[in-house]
């Protein structure tokens, strides 16, 4: 079991920017992708960014050039700097860890908020 804590959040104006933190933990040997999805109001969970051990990372076309993903090397935190936020960014962001023998794990989610 892998369990995600995600940090971060919180209201922000439009322009500005925000960094969102996950906490990996438990077996954390297994993970060989992170990432953040989001889920605005009324809306489908989408994906943000992605990260993958040895892998590509990926980025939705919506937040190309404003967003960035990072992660360490010991499989224990990802990172989403947001710069540049727009209202449409609004939702609450989750953390999303996948491992071996098909685990697939959540975080609790935090929420974002980009409004003057």
């Amino acid at each position: 079991q892998v369990q995600l804590v995600e940090s971060g959040g919180g209201l922000v104006q439009p322009g500005g920017s925000l960094r969102l933190s996950c906490a990996a933990s438990g077996s954390i040997f297994s993970i060989y992708t992170m990432g953040w999805y989001r889920q605005a109001p009324g809306a489908q969970r989408e994906l943000v960014a992605t990260v993958t051990w040895g892998g590509p990372t990926n980025i939705a076309d919506s937040v190309k050039g404003r967003f960035t993903i990072s992660r360490n090397n010991a499989k224990t935190a990802v990172e989403l700097q947001m710069n540049s936020l727009k209202p449409e960014d609004t939702a609450v962001y989750y953390c999303r860890a996948l491992g071996d023998g098909g685990g697939d794990y959540w975080g609790q989610g935090t929420q974002v908020t980009v409004s003057s």
